[in-house]
């Protein structure tokens, strides 16, 4: 691996058993509060994606808001639930029209883009208690608030994706354990295709851009830049992404992968929950959606196989962000350190969201799949960070899209996604 070891998670978020403790007895300064703080007063307008048949928006609405309310009575929190595919357009609508909220709940890669816009309030220089914030919450999420030399917002959740098995799929096909190995994988692919027959595919995924395809990529000992973040050429088209690709399609013309990879059809979730597919690549939201839409699933967890760069995957989560056209600073800030504070961390570390304080580290009230995802976090990548990278990402998606339809070459499909992405690269 070249560019991928600077900026891997593992540099900057240690596993349970290493993360320091040392401010587990620092408390939030709301934590701390007892009476309600009647000072503060207007409205605070929250967008986020929190997914509508999860227990996180349940749980966000009858436990973290009415605290709170509590705290602040005279502050009232509007909150919208905005699909995670439509959020960044009506952001990017609301930029260009200026109708935006207070707070976002922001994906980790929109805020380098945004923050360069400068429509974000840079929290270091509007938080008087930002580097006691800063201080409780893991250095790897907090480095994907900072652009230039000013952090535009804090760490909100984390997570990455990890292979999910339906136990049932694997049952019927005699397989008793999950492959280590990208090539034991395959194998895998090929007998629960070959034993459950049409209509049961081995692998679902639901795209090909960056989210979906990078920890193949990855798995197989290849950047997405070199490491100074000035150029694509030699990297996303060279020999490990080839292989990579290549590795796809033939599982997509084999039967093995779903076709949901290339766009439409029925979602991953459901494929998986209706035993239509053996595995999916997801993240720690998803065990209380299936409890919700499928109770009766009976499903397991482990990390990438290993290929020749190891097992690696993609890091993800959200930060929490100001937009700096806000009318109420004062109470929006009081809500970001709301959405920071041990209680809300650990509410919604319940239902799949990663808290990014250190004090919660093997909390006995947090999941008992936390750990695998956190195996995974210790080789987890973070997508390129620079403010163009909703455009990489599209010419990743393009390529990989082209390439496994069959509408040009594998090579010739990446070289001209690697000269988009140089273009960019070079603005």
């Amino acid at each position: 691996m070249h560019a991928i070891d600077r900026r891997r998670l593992a540099t900057l978020v240690a596993l349970p058993a290493a993360v320091s403790l040392a401010f587990s007895g620092v408390a939030l300064a709301e934590d701390e509060a007892m009476a309600p703080d009647e000072s503060l007063s207007g409205t605070v307008v929250f967008w986020n994606g929190y997914g509508a048949d999860g227990d996180e928006i349940t749980t966000f609405r009858n436990e973290v808001l009415p605290a709170f309310q509590e705290m602040y009575p005279n502050v009232t929190v509007e909150t919208q639930e905005i699909p995670y595919n439509d959020l960044r357009q009506k952001l990017v609508t609301g930029i260009a029209g200026g109708v935006l909220p207070d707070v976002l709940r922001s994906d980790i890669i929109w805020v380098p883009e945004f923050a360069d816009q400068g429509v974000l309030l840079a929290l270091d220089e509007e938080m008087p208690d930002f580097e006691e914030l800063a201080a409780q919450v893991f250095p790897g999420p907090l480095s994907t608030n900072k652009w230039g030399d000013n952090y535009y917002g804090l760490p909100l959740d984390t997570n990455t994706r990890i292979i999910f098995t339906n136990d049932a799929v694997l049952e019927a096909a005699g397989i008793s354990e999950m492959p280590m190995t990208v090539e034991d994988f395959e194998a895998m692919l090929a007998t629960v295709v070959e034993t459950q027959g049409e209509g049961v595919y081995g692998y679902a995924e639901g795209g090909t851009g960056a989210w979906s395809v990078l920890p193949w990529v990855w798995t197989m000992g290849v950047a997405v830049t070199d490491e100074d973040l000035t150029v694509s050429s030699g990297h996303l088209n060279g020999e490990g992404t080839v292989a990579a690709v290549t590795m796809l399609k033939d599982w997509l013309d084999k039967g093995w992968l779903s076709p949901s990879i290339l766009g439409g059809g029925t979602n991953t979730s459901d494929q998986f929950g209706n035993a239509q597919t053996a595995t999916i690549l997801e993240g720690p939201w998803m065990p209380s959606i299936f409890k919700n839409q499928f109770p009766e699933l009976g499903f397991s967890f482990t990390p990438m196989p290993a290929g020749p760069g190891g097992s690696q995957s993609v890091v993800g989560g959200e930060d929490i962000v100001v937009f700096n056209t806000t009318e109420n600073k004062d109470a929006a800030l009081a809500f970001v350190r709301h959405m920071l504070s041990e209680e809300t961390q650990l509410a919604m570390g319940k239902v799949g969201q990663m808290p990014v304080l250190s004090s919660l580290v093997g909390h006995a009230d947090l999941p008992d799949y936390y750990p695998t995802f956190m195996q995974q976090l210790e080789t987890g990548n973070a997508r390129t960070p620079v403010p163009s990278w909703p455009k990489i990402d599209e010419a990743i998606s393009n390529g990989v899209l082209k390439a496994l339809r069959g509408d040009m070459e594998i090579q010739a499909a990446l070289d001209e996604a690697a000269a988009i992405v140089d273009g960019l690269l070079a603005e």
